[in-house]
């Protein structure tokens, strides 16, 4: 089934997790159920410690799969912090973690070319290479335009590293990439050139055999509310299409309250000039119930969903899933 990785991240307590969870979905029987389930993945080695705001991708290599994660930013030392600066944050050290899944090993590597930690950078992933665009120096206090390529070679034995430095990248922090083509390629655009200002252009990026192509592309016009606002963010919706979230304003201002606009990059006429146009809409949630942290996750199916179900029988009635109401969502400690 389709799997999902989610590592670290800040707790309202503000606490910051070292756990990685797969989160995976299935699907089967006729009763159109969904199930996502939670397991957290046992690590040994060289640990990446708690952190946020860094990022972990996937690549392939020699018929071999691994995560490479990077950046973040973490509390300091337990030998460094006091009641003073007990929640202040810094950059963990540039070091890149390869973790098997398979087996739960995780080794740290250094490169010479990576001096500076970095967070909320944007990071796509094609075979063996991670490309790193952007993100935030908290020591300079810098969005340096930064684009590198990390190569992975999963060897037998030990997996060898190499880094490359571009000259020409995207000065940007918790940018959003979505899919607009068949194969790599995104769109990126969302999140911030500076403080105070959000980053409102658009990117093209192609990653092929020969590397990485960046084009800057017309944005769509965002409406007045995601203009005038000084906060948004958002992800992925597949296939062209992300969720662009911003918070609701007034006096009071409501709590946890946002306004949510989806934004579709669509293609028109030629292949090889994709991404043409780009529109947004509002999504209205106001109907919408929040969900408890005790309620199950159940998702329902269109009937014409039902052939690409991960179990190859969509059309097969099978009595042990009507038995299984119950488990429509879990976790696994």
């Amino acid at each position: 089934p389709e799997c999902y990785l989610i590592h670290g991240g800040r707790t309202p307590n503000n606490e910051l997790s070292s756990s990685l969870y797969l989160l995976s979905v299935d699907s089967r029987g006729c009763n159109r159920k969904v199930i996502l389930r939670c397991q957290e993945k046992e690590l040994v080695g060289e640990l990446p410690g708690p952190r946020y705001g860094h990022s972990i991708s996937v690549v392939h290599s020699r018929g071999k799969t691994a995560c490479v994660l990077f950046g973040g930013r973490s509390y300091m030392s337990p030998a460094e912090r006091t009641t003073e600066n007990w929640n202040t944050v810094v950059d963990c050290p540039p070091q890149v973690y390869i973790i098997d899944l398979e087996f739960g090993c995780c080794s740290a590597y250094t490169l010479p070319e990576l001096t500076d930690g970095q967070s909320f950078h944007l990071a796509l992933a094609r075979e063996d290479c991670v490309y790193f665009f952007g993100g935030h120096i908290l020591s300079t206090d810098c969005r340096p335009a930064r684009l590198f390529r990390l190569r992975v070679e999963l060897l037998l034995g030990s997996p060898v590293l190499s880094c490359e430095i571009f000259n020409d990248g995207l000065s940007i922090t918790s940018a959003i990439a979505t899919p607009v083509g068949p194969a790599h390629e995104y769109m990126i655009f969302g999140g911030y050139q500076s403080d105070s200002q959000k980053q409102m252009q658009c990117t093209y990026v192609a990653l092929d055999d020969v590397g990485i192509h960046m084009e800057p592309r017309e944005p769509p016009e965002w409406s007045s509310d995601i203009s005038q606002s000084r906060t948004w963010f958002g992800g992925s919706l597949g296939k062209g299409n992300a969720l662009v979230a911003i918070p609701t304003e007034g006096n009071p201002a409501p709590p946890d309250a946002y306004y949510f606009y989806q934004v579709s990059f669509q293609q028109e006429g030629a292949a090889e000039d994709p991404t043409q146009t780009c529109s947004q809409e509002s999504t209205d949630f106001e109907d919408s119930a929040p969900l408890e942290d005790s309620e199950e996750l159940y998702f329902g199916r269109d009937p014409n969903e039902m052939e690409y179900s991960s179990d190859g029988e969509a059309d097969t009635y099978n009595e042990e899933d009507e038995e299984d109401e119950s488990q429509t969502g879990y976790w696994i400690k």
